[in-house]
């Protein structure tokens, strides 16, 4: 790959996780970014990304809508050619991987 088609990573990634902050389980008021549920980013040189993430429980009512929301969001980031969005279940979620910031806008320190 030529140097001029080579995208910056690091500054797309950020820009990835300000689009996944506008991303929100309709069931609880906090954006899957700081509850915990972007378990990987993974970013090539060629804009290709792959986001690794899971659901609060298997029988989340968001299966069907949420992941494909993630995925439009994070192609419409400048830098990003393709999107590609992998539930997984391992590890299981929990609240333990939830930010700070999360934990204190549901009263659950």
């Amino acid at each position: 790959m030529s140097e001029e088609n080579k995208i910056e990573v690091e500054g797309v990634r950020k820009k990835i996780i300000e689009a996944l902050h506008t991303c929100y389980d309709p069931e609880i008021p906090v954006n899957i970014y700081e509850l915990g549920l972007i378990y990987d980013i993974d970013i090539s040189d060629d804009g290709i990304v792959d986001v690794k993430m899971t659901l609060t429980s298997p029988n989340c009512p968001a299966i069907g809508t949420l992941p494909p929301e993630v995925e439009w969001k994070v192609s419409e980031v400048d830098g990003v050619k393709t999107a590609y969005v992998h539930i997984v279940w391992e590890p299981e979620w929990s609240p333990d991987l939830m930010s700070e910031a999360a934990k204190l806008e549901l009263n659950i320190l």
